[in-house]
């Protein structure tokens, strides 16, 4: 495979920006991606535009990608309009990826942008019920429903607040996982703690305010066992990457000193498992196949971002991505093993708990934390040392599990 590099990576700050349209929120993002690389759009030979919300919301059912790029300055070249659920963002990264290594190219835009805080919340909220087959949406929700059969949620437990039907299925997993694993309301509860005190110190979050576990747990109820902290929020924001090529290093005059490697770069779909076999899970498959790419394993990993729409995927996913046994990510939370200063730091960025979560933009913005981990670029945040990040974002539903799931390994 071709060295891949990320030359340039930013985001906007995540959260509510009522005042500022779309391609306003993507013109910040690549004017800062852009300068971070040291380049302009007339070095751009493709782009690869992420957006999820802009057909439903903003009315603009084709070109999205063609239309926003055209507002801030990028045409001319091939553009691409992905989307693949959540992880529509990452796979825009995996693309570009591919476009390099194919040698069509030696500079390559990925860029992903949001705008879900409207008027009509309810709106926004329906844009997860696309997330799956909806053809049978009743028959998907009833079994995925169904696996936390065998907790019966204390009283008080439910919001009796509109929820998108994704927060029960994510409290359904939770109540697998709890009655499989052992795994407990509070050890839920210090993830969540954990990573709105990492929210704390970077900028780009949309929340940052701590909580301790007590806190975290007398909150208002989702759906048992989750509070509303432990959820993502409905966010707003932009993330643009610039990936290149040696020769593309060379022909912009990167500073090579910030340049990242994109050391595996992997895209898998769910098959049709069963619960009992996690170890087929989509992640757990993704993840094996990056480290054999990347030459590398977990215990290779110095800092992780991963997918935690609610606390419970941020467990589920360590065990994925092999940082601790199956089982084991709830203890290993509680003890503090993924806090800064841990073991194994996992999003140190706060997540998408804390950070945000504007769908096509929200796995770039995972990766410009890595980056800027990478880079010893993230301050009170910093993981010191770090060598090799890796990363997980999920999409939709599909069977058991996620649709779509990006695995990225990046190295210094």
């Amino acid at each position: 495979m071709t060295q891949i590099y990320v030359a340039g990576i930013a985001m906007t700050v995540f959260g509510r920006h009522p005042d500022r349209s779309l391609h306003d929120l993507a013109g910040e993002a690549l004017t800062r991606a852009l300068a971070d690389a040291g380049c302009t759009t007339r070095d751009l030979g493709v782009a690869y535009y992420s957006g999820i919300t802009n057909g439903l919301l903003q009315g603009q059912i084709s070109i999205p990608g063609q239309v926003v790029f055209s507002k801030i300055g990028v045409e001319g070249i091939p553009v691409y309009n992905i989307e693949n659920a959540c992880a529509s963002g990452s796979s825009s990264f995996n693309l570009a990826v591919q476009s390099l290594n194919a040698g069509t190219t030696d500079v390559a835009l990925a860029l992903g942008a949001e705008k879900m805080n409207i008027p009509d919340k309810t709106k926004a909220i329906a844009i997860f019920e696309g997330g799956w087959d909806v053809s049978q949406a009743d028959e998907n929700a009833a079994t995925l429903v169904q696996l936390g059969a065998g907790i019966t949620p204390p009283p008080g437990s439910e919001s009796d607040r509109p929820y998108s039907k994704f927060m029960a299925i994510y409290a359904a997993m939770c109540r697998w996982h709890m009655k499989t694993y052992g795994t407990t309301q509070r050890q839920l509860a210090a993830v969540c703690a954990k990573n709105h005190q990492h929210s704390v110190h970077n900028p780009w979050s949309q929340f940052r305010k701590p909580f301790t576990i007590e806190e975290v747990l007398a909150a208002p109820p989702i759906t048992y066992p989750l509070t509303l902290p432990m959820c993502a929020p409905l966010s707003d924001g932009a993330a643009a990457a610039i990936l290149c090529t040696e020769e593309g290093l060379q022909r912009i005059g990167a500073d090579r000193k910030r340049c990242i490697k994109v050391s595996a770069s992997v895209i898998r779909s769910f098959t049709h498992r069963r619960m009992d076999e996690p170890e087929k899970h989509v992640s757990r498959l993704a993840a094996l196949q990056a480290y054999e790419m990347a030459g590398l394993g977990p215990e290779d990993m110095d800092v992780v971002e991963v997918h935690d729409a609610s606390a419970m995927g941020e467990i589920i996913q360590a065990e994925n991505l092999g940082l601790v046994p199956l089982g084991g990510g709830g203890p290993a939370a509680e003890r503090g093993e993924f806090t800064l200063g841990g073991r194994t730091p996992i999003n140190p960025s706060g997540g998408l708990e804390s950070k945000g979560h504007p769908l096509g933009a929200t796995g770039i913005g995972q990766l410009y934390e890595l980056v800027t981990q990478l880079r010893g670029e993230a301050g009170a945040r910093q993981v010191e040392g770090a060598r090799h990040a890796i990363q997980e974002n999920g999409g939709g539903l599909q069977g058991i599990e996620e649709a779509a799931v990006a695995v990225h390994i990046l190295s210094r």
